[in-house]
């Protein structure tokens, strides 16, 4: 299941990412790392949020924007 966010949530979910997933080091997604690096998913992605750890474990940090992608995806 893939959530979408608006244009001016990216940043906000970017942020998140690197400031507080554990599995974001560098930019890079230690979850997808099979001996080559590999960026993470949401620093890249601009449409929607594609990482099930991180619509998990991370984005319920941030209250306000978790209520707003909810929202807005149970809109749809």
């Amino acid at each position: 299941m893939t959530w979408s966010i608006t244009p001016q949530q990216v940043e906000l979910v970017q942020r998140l990412a690197r400031s507080d997933c554990c599995n974001c080091v560098d930019g890079n997604c230690l979850l997808l790392d099979d001996g080559e690096e590999q960026t993470c998913v949401q620093l890249i992605c601009i449409h929607g949020i594609y990482c099930r750890y991180f619509r998990e474990a991370v984005l319920p940090a941030d209250e306000e924007l978790y209520a707003a992608i909810v929202r807005q995806n149970e809109e749809k």
